[in-house]
């Protein structure tokens, strides 16, 4: 009897499936989804079986046998399969790295699918019996045992780390003995005792809420668009708890970690079901038991960020993605995939509703709406009594700033925290400053590795630079003219930080950006302060304006608008009017009405002045005109070849050769743009460039595209660089 042929994917870059012959003594019923040891060049290798053949276009005597079958049934339902074979088709990308990425990390490892265990620390006997004078001699290991004497049934590290007992510490006091780590069993899922009753609906809610219920056991996207503060979540958390009522499971899928802690309460309060989070702020086995939680059915509600969108569901009911609109959402590296767009794929595959929400649609999902595509649902009024924010420009031309704080909006926050009003400024620039300025001869300090001018960050007294990561000593004097008189120019968050200890000594603040919430748990402090109103005024980036509310914020200050106003980017004043806006929303959403200040050097730009005075419908519907007449996205389709060497011209070199390997025949409709320089032409000690190609008609560009990219890899010039395609590329950088 011939032997099955068992196709794997194989986490690599080739665009292929690898043939192997079963095990010699395998009892278990092999099928699709099961995670499979093989040998793989020279050392072995976890894939996934993705088919049985009976035929292979190799000598069969020639293959190598699958070492264990190391499932003893599939761990991918075929929902899942099925959506990692059609991402992989429409992305162009190997379905092994496609695969791969579908699993928590210890399952790509080849380990046991079961859930994993905590591991806590707790104090030895040794530790219990350590003499005062021989704890006080390292006052952080003495605030450890103490802290771990307070936990006698054992602290986990998410614990130590939010209480500022790091790794060092722990190594320490393990070295003496004094303490000792064991891994506790996973704890059951708690149960809320009590859900709280909901929230009554304004109409046009209560329209939203009917849509969406009416849709309950079809495929059916709705575009929530709702302005800031209108009630978008008490929509969401209606139409899940009737998916749970129903028996069924509920995906939320937001851009930010940020955004789950907020979230997470709210849902506990009202569903009474405690959602399971997945997100990169997890540990491997906290992630693995949120997602054998999720394919068990046990999860009713799960949370996530854009890694969510490939989590199994026993009984998917309904799919959420909120602030929709978010570039976070697609990934940037590697795997490039749209978590918006998988789910919608994945909806209409399994028949369920999905809701896309957000303040401010990104335009293509408006396109879907006028297009038929989408039900179009409109929340345009603020819910309860909250009103609208009054937004205003204020133009700084000819202004003394203190470190980026006009005297007007100074002024300001000085009435609206005397009517004991919260302040948010945002800033989406960390660090210092964005760079460093001799006075004397003009020079700044640059990345050597790339095209980019290093910040200051003057509480860790380095420059870095946010492109590579790489950093260097600040310089006490000009290595170019020896002067040192060296300045900081633009203010990044640590920057105004110092303007608020003195314009504000007395005000409790907050500063909420990744450098200040690295740690574990911090990030969910300093909301919680923003939230309580302990901190009176909340300093930000992007991180603080993202869908959080904080019913005490009565002003908003934007501080620098203008970066989004004059970019090569054709998204640039989409992403631009969307941001003000999201910041704007934070301000005014209890009682007390809101005021905005956008702080300008161009208070006279088109954009500005439309926001202002109209909106963001009237900008969206002036931005699509606009696209429709240059051809460009949601109206043509976009796919960007990008390429990278230590070689000033490999890159181009490649893509030449690219452009002049493609298949003439497929390429009527289809426009090239390139080869060019990337805007940003080196990074981290690598030049780059890039070839656009822009298409009518999407599906002539994907029958280019899948003809085109297995031969990529082929030309003699891609040996010399990295490359990689992005469709619907959404960063032209």
């Amino acid at each position: 009897m011939t032997e099955s042929i068992l196709r794997v994917a194989v986490p690599s870059p080739l665009h292929r499936l690898f043939d192997y012959l079963p095990p010699r003594a395998e009892a278990v019923a092999l099928a699709p989804g099961m995670r499979v040891q093989i040998p793989f060049g020279r050392g072995r290798a976890v894939g996934m079986l993705v088919d049985i053949a009976r035929t292979t276009d190799f000598d069969p005597a020639r293959l190598k046998r699958v070492q264990a079958v190391l499932d003893a049934a599939p761990v991918l339902p075929d929902d899942i399969l099925a959506m990692a074979r059609w991402a992989a088709d429409y992305y162009h990308h190997p379905l092994g790295e496609v695969l791969a990425g579908c699993l928590p990390v210890v399952l790509r490892r080849g380990q046991a699918l079961q859930p994993q265990g905590e591991t806590v620390w707790r104090l030895t006997d040794a530790g219990h019996a350590a003499s005062p004078a021989e704890r006080a001699r390292a006052p952080q290991q003495e605030r450890a045992l103490t802290f771990l004497a307070e936990h006698s049934d054992g602290a986990s590290r998410a614990q130590l780390d939010a209480a500022g007992l790091g790794a060092h510490i722990l190594r320490a006091l393990t070295a003496r003995d004094w303490i000792e780590s064991t891994v506790r069993a996973p704890a059951p899922r708690a149960a809320i005792p009590t859900a709280t009753s909901a929230h009554p609906l304004n109409p046009a809610q209560a329209e939203a809420v009917a849509a969406i219920q009416s849709a309950r056991d079809r495929y059916q996207a709705f575009l929530l668009d709702g302005v800031t503060g209108s009630g978008k979540t008490e929509v969401y958390l209606q139409a899940i708890a009737e998916c749970i009522a129903q028996g069924k499971q509920a995906l939320v899928v937001v851009p930010e970690i940020g955004l789950t802690p907020q979230l997470v309460e709210r849902f506990q309060q009202r569903l009474g079901h405690a959602p399971t989070l997945l997100h990169s702020g997890l540990s491997e086995g906290e992630r693995l038991n949120a997602w054998l939680a999720a394919r068990a059915g046990e999860a009713a509600v799960v949370i996530g960020t854009r890694s969510a969108a490939w989590v199994p569901l026993a009984r998917p009911g309904l799919f959420i993605v909120d602030e929709e609109h978010d570039p976070s959402l697609k990934q940037q590296e590697g795997f490039r995939y749209s978590a918006r767009d998988l789910l919608v794929w994945r909806a209409h595959r399994d028949g369920v509703p999905i809701v896309l929400g957000s303040a401010t649609p990104a335009l293509e999902s408006l396109h879907n709406a006028q297009q038929g595509r989408y039900q179009h649902l409109s929340l345009p009024e603020r819910a309860g009594v909250a009103c609208a924010p009054r937004l205003y420009l204020l133009d700084i031309r000819n202004q003394t700033l203190d470190e980026g704080l006009a005297p007007a909006l100074l002024a300001q926050m000085r009435a609206h925290l005397g009517r004991d009003g919260q302040v948010l400024l945002f800033l989406n620039r960390r660090g210092f400053a964005p760079t460093l300025l001799c006075h004397a001869c003009g020079w700044v300090a640059e990345c050597r590795r790339c095209d980019a001018h290093l910040t200051l960050h003057q509480q860790h007294k380095h420059l870095r630079c946010h492109h590579c990561g790489s950093q260097q000593p600040i310089p006490v004097q000009c290595p170019q003219c020896g002067c040192a008189d060296l300045r900081p120019l633009g203010a990044g968050t640590e920057r105004v930080e110092r303007a608020l200890e003195r314009q504000f000594p007395d005000v409790p603040f907050v500063r909420i950006d990744r450098d200040n919430t690295r740690r574990k748990g911090r990030l969910e402090d300093l909301l919680a302060q923003a939230a309580s109103g302990d901190a009176r005024i909340l300093l930000g980036t992007q991180m603080l304006a993202k869908g959080h509310h904080f019913p005490g914020v009565t002003l908003v200050g934007i501080l620098e608008a203008d970066q989004g106003l004059f970019s090569a980017d054709f998204r640039a004043g989409e992403r631009l009017a969307q941001q003000v806006i999201q910041v704007a929303g934070r301000a005014g959403r209890a009682e007390r009405p809101g005021e905005v200040l956008v702080q300008t050097h161009h208070p006279e730009h088109p954009l500005l002045q439309q926001l202002v005075a109209a909106g963001y419908p009237a900008f969206a519907a002036a931005a699509l005109a606009e696209r429709q007449a240059a051809g460009l996205p949601p109206f043509s389709n976009l796919a960007l070849l990008r390429a990278e060497a230590t070689d000033a011209r490999a890159p181009e070199h490649f893509l030449s050769a690219a452009r002049d390997a493609t298949d003439t025949r497929l390429t009527n409709g289809l426009e090239f743009w390139g080869p060019v320089p990337s805007p940003m032409e080196r990074r981290a000690g690598r030049f780059r460039a890039q070839l656009l190609l822009v298409a009518r008609d999407r599906k002539r560009l994907h029958r280019l595209l899948a003809d085109w990219v297995p031969r990529l890899g082929e030309l003699k010039a891609a040996r010399k660089v990295r490359w990689s395609l992005d469709v619907d590329p959404i960063d032209l950088f």
